[in-house]
């Protein structure tokens, strides 16, 4: 039963033997990097990289459900992006709004 799940996976039209398997897989290190700099103070943060994280996240997402074959490895980096982006734009306007009161 296992082997047969591997094997389906390895032959799956996103699987590991295409990059449509590695690039998003990659791409995860991204990601990581972001959950990293939730330690990272708010005034270090960049609002033009974590805007581009959120629109990538956003626009690979929805992209990543309109293909063929469906690329869910791809989907799930994305959502995660797009989640780290917008957390990481939170804590920066927080920080700027408590800042002008």
């Amino acid at each position: 039963m296992a082997s047969s799940k591997l094997q389906a996976l390895w032959n799956h039209p996103a699987g590991p033997k295409t990059i449509h398997f590695w690039a998003p897989t990659f791409k995860w290190g991204i990601s990581i990097a972001n959950v990293a700099d939730f330690t990272k103070p708010p005034e270090k943060l960049s609002y033009p990289q974590q805007i581009a994280v959120t629109c990538t996240g956003v626009i690979w997402s929805r992209y990543s459900t309109v293909i063929t074959p469906k690329n869910w490895n791809l989907f799930s980096v994305n959502i995660v992006m797009a989640g780290t982006g917008l957390y990481q734009l939170a804590r920066k306007i927080q920080l700027a709004s408590t800042k002008q009161q």
